[in-house]
């Protein structure tokens, strides 16, 4: 079985670096410049992909939600024109494929349906996204398996059963699975980061985090614990209106991360108990003897 997947030009597993994702989702809020502007800080961190989303609005909208009336930036409207203005179509796509390519940057989306399934795969992406909400639509996931890219498999609001019956849809010489708790903002208590170790003791596959915290240190530990892909949602400013921002991680904090995981990563070692050169001044100082 597959310990590392290879996502475009990087692999990704154990023994390889970590692959940070910072995701822009619906953070754009429509707007293509935003978006836009998110993906250089992503780029300016040191990032390995940006991840967007992808819904049709009519299968993704519960019935019992598409007239509910709500506050918005367009007005008050319908949530489901809520979530039409929130989509980007064709023209939007073309024009982030051409400026990822323009930047020098890898992008891929969460594919939240079958028809969007059917949407992406016209730009060639690199992977796809199993967001935590669809984990238990089979139909998307035999949809995704078939097109034979890489999946990420997002685990959120999910049982242990849910879980294994998604996973014997899915190629697991072509799968990572991540660790997730679909709470935004999610408190410390309901983290449960140790799920990292509990998931790579359970299936020979990538393990990996997308992380809904306030704040860095928790995803730099589930990186110490064993995480090959993070994932944290990228905003411009964490008071912007959007129902991710709060969860959200500013630019210089995206840096800082990037710079943290690296460092954990370094720090990590190989376990091997040895007596490093740089040890050997203090060695001959201050070492005692006793016979």
């Amino acid at each position: 079985m597959a310990k590392a997947v290879k996502i475009g030009d990087r692999w990704v597993g154990d023994g390889h670096p970590t692959y940070v994702v910072a995701e822009i989702g619906i953070n754009h809020n429509g707007d293509i410049e935003i978006a836009k502007r998110l993906m250089d800080a992503a780029k300016h961190a040191g990032v390995d992909a940006v991840k967007f989303q992808k819904r049709t609005p009519e299968l993704c909208t519960p019935p019992d939600q598409r007239n509910v009336m709500r506050e918005t930036p367009w007005g008050y409207i319908t949530y489901l024109e809520y979530r039409h203005k929130i989509e980007f179509g064709e023209a939007e796509y073309r024009e982030v494929d051409r400026y990822a390519k323009e930047i020098g940057i890898t992008w891929f989306v969460s594919v939240w349906d079958e028809p969007s399934v059917d949407f992406i795969e016209a730009f060639d992406p690199v992977a796809y996204k199993v967001p935590s909400a669809a984990l238990t639509d089979h139909g998307l996931l035999r949809k995704l398996r078939s097109t034979g890219r890489p999946i990420i498999l997002s685990t959120g609001m999910s049982t242990i059963d849910q879980i294994k019956a998604a996973v014997e849809l899915l190629d697991m010489e072509n799968l990572i699975i991540c660790h997730t708790t679909s709470a935004y903002p999610c408190p410390p208590e309901e983290l449960n980061l140790r799920m990292v170790q509990t998931l790579k003791e359970t299936y020979p596959c990538p393990i990996g985090y997308s992380g809904h915290e306030v704040g860095l240190i928790p995803s730099v530990v589930a990186v110490a614990l064993g995480a090959c892909l993070v994932e944290r949602h990228i905003t411009l400013d964490r008071a912007m209106w959007g129902s991710d921002q709060a969860a959200s991680v500013e630019p210089g904090g995206f840096e800082r991360l990037v710079k943290y995981i690296r460092v954990t990563e370094l720090s990590l070692g190989d376990g091997v108990k040895r007596v490093y050169d740089s040890e050997l001044p203090s060695l001959k100082k201050l070492r005692r003897v006793f016979n």
